[in-house]
């Protein structure tokens, strides 16, 4: 009975904390919580099937609560590799195979491999599900999010951090490394395979990695950021309304429209 409560405990943040984020960013997709550990909590579903790619679990994750371990991430040598899973002999060699295709097109370079971020750990297994629904403590949230909305979490980002997050490419998948072995955010700009495989990652949107640890300190400050956009952005629009009205107006007269227009 203490661990369920534990447990309910933890559902009951992260399900604020889910709702603050996506009502303050106005977000179309579910913040997903992502869980490195080497047991599967009580209660929460294995994976069954096929996935072309380890990214294409983010999406599944939107709707419901699931544990993966290495096997289930086989298609995607790339993926295991960053994520520091157990590979297996086939992996391996897809691995091989992949890195080569990627050097004759000079993709990834020899020297480019270095910089692609590992996990420092090496989980059993991997969690993924909405962050309202998690049951546990989760290593990185996912944030599917268009420029605006980056607007506001790299705001957050700098005011929390000191300092703006990396912006990556490829592979996608090393957002997860990057946030949990650095435990700052960053900021993945996908690449061709994630973009192939996630339907929710359309032309428009990038992927924002939060440390788990700091979830709760980025939600309270994007929603007084996100207020602060919201009110900035009407002044900012009535400025240039008046100002291509002919008007030439001081900040304080601009304000002073502000109010009266509510």
């Amino acid at each position: 009975m203490p661990h369920l409560l534990v447990t309910l405990e933890v559902m009951n943040s992260y399900s604020e904390i889910a709702k603050s984020l996506t009502q303050s960013l106005h977000l179309t997709q579910p913040p997903v919580a992502v869980c490195l550990t080497d047991h599967v909590p009580e209660g929460v579903d294995l994976w069954s099937g096929h996935v072309p790619a380890g990214c294409r679990f983010w999406q599944e994750a939107g709707t419901r609560v699931f544990a993966t371990s290495a096997v289930d991430h086989n298609l995607c040598s790339i993926g295991i590799y960053t994520h520091n899973l157990d590979m297996s002999p086939g992996a391996y060699t897809d691995l091989g195979d992949a890195l080569k295709v990627f050097a004759d097109l000079t993709y990834v370079r020899e020297q480019d491999v270095a910089a692609i971020p590992v996990l420092a750990s090496k989980p059993k297994h991997v969690i993924y599900g909405p962050l309202a629904e998690i049951p546990m403590e989760p290593d990185v949230v996912l944030l599917f999010v268009e420029a605006s909305q980056t607007l506001i979490l790299s705001e957050a980002s700098q005011q929390i951090e000191g300092g703006l997050p990396p912006a990556m490419g490829r592979p996608a998948c090393a957002i997860i490394p990057q946030a949990r072995n650095t435990g700052r955010s960053a900021l993945s700009l996908g690449c061709c395979g994630a973009r192939a495989y996630l339907d929710v990652l359309t032309d428009e949107v990038a992927v924002y990695a939060v440390p788990g640890t700091a979830v709760g300190a980025f939600a309270e400050r994007i929603a007084a950021l996100a207020g602060a956009n919201a009110i900035l952005t009407k002044f900012h629009q009535i400025r240039r309304k008046e100002v291509e009205a002919g008007m030439t107006p001081t900040v304080k007269e601009s304000l002073t429209a502000l109010q009266a227009a509510g």
